[in-house]
């Protein structure tokens, strides 16, 4: 029989600027939440006023990690050392491993004067963290939408849901990413494996989730699952939009510093000692 996982803590994000000062929500990665083994940091992002985000991303490397970028709203160009080009638009993603080194930059476009997405860093385990980078891109058409049950619908953007599987695959650290629709009194239920950790970010409206009645969640806020092997979450008394995201723990050494996330501070020194000399990119 399956276990229902609790929320087990709920954290407001932070306000914060990144980039050339990008004004954002930092929902994980901040001073009260670290990371979620292995997502090391959730970004939200958006305004209707081009002077939160215009500045945008510009040029800067990463080194150990995959970064997701899930746009909403407006479109965000990106281009990067591996001679990568592209512009992401409303329901499109692109998910950059950048392995042992890549420099890359992503500006905003201001086409209607508005801009919303999300950037999720995923840890690379050790054994890639030196892999060569990649960059691929998906359109909204390409994102797999399974209608769960009655006013429920889910984005599949990567991992499997449902027998779906999402447009993102051959990923480093194994991950589910779903962007989630519940109409009010409508309910979700979803299996994972035990070893999975789960959160999720209501971002629009409220809903409730967990065991039982379930913990009230009201955007935006993020809601950390405890163990077990399902997932449930109630639709409130507004549409909830939520991201639902899972993965299997690294239980590796994290060390961080900026852009770059290894396994000791003597490889962070490296990073810095390469992108210094300029043979950072491999």
């Amino acid at each position: 029989m399956s276990v229902t996982r609790k929320i087990i803590e709920t954290a407001d994000p932070e306000t914060a600027r990144d980039g050339a000062g990008v004004l954002l929500k930092r929902v994980l990665g901040t001073h009260n939440l670290s990371y979620i083994d292995p997502f090391l940091l959730l970004d939200h992002f958006g305004s209707e006023n081009p002077d939160d985000y215009i500045a945008g991303f510009p040029m800067h490397p990463h080194r150990g990690i995959e970064t997701v970028t899930y746009l909403l709203r407006g479109s965000v160009k990106h281009r990067d050392s591996e001679g990568n080009e592209g512009i992401i638009r409303p329901g499109g993603v692109q998910w950059m491993t950048a392995g042992s080194g890549i420099i890359h930059e992503e500006m905003p476009q201001v086409e209607d004067g508005e801009l919303e997405g999300f950037q999720l860093w995923v840890n690379l385990p050790a054994a890639s963290k030196m892999i060569d980078p990649r960059y691929r891109e998906f359109g909204s058409g390409e994102i797999p939408v399974v209608e769960a049950s009655e006013g429920v619908d889910v984005r599949v953007i990567a991992g499997r849901f449902d027998g779906t599987d999402g447009a993102v695959t051959e990923l480093e650290a194994a991950a589910g990413f779903f962007d989630v629709t519940i109409e009010g009194g409508k309910s979700l239920e979803y299996d994972l494996e035990e070893r999975d950790n789960a959160f999720v970010y209501v971002f629009r409206g409220s809903c409730t989730a967990g065991e039982g009645k379930g913990v009230a969640l009201s955007a935006p806020i993020l809601g950390v699952f405890g163990e077990g092997q399902r997932i449930s979450i109630k639709g409130g008394d507004e549409v909830a939009r939520l991201l639902l995201i899972h993965g299997k723990p690294l239980d590796e050494p994290v060390a961080r510093y900026g852009p770059f996330v290894m396994n000791t501070r003597e490889e962070i020194a490296v990073a810095l000692k390469d992108l210094s000399s300029d043979t950072f990119v491999k």
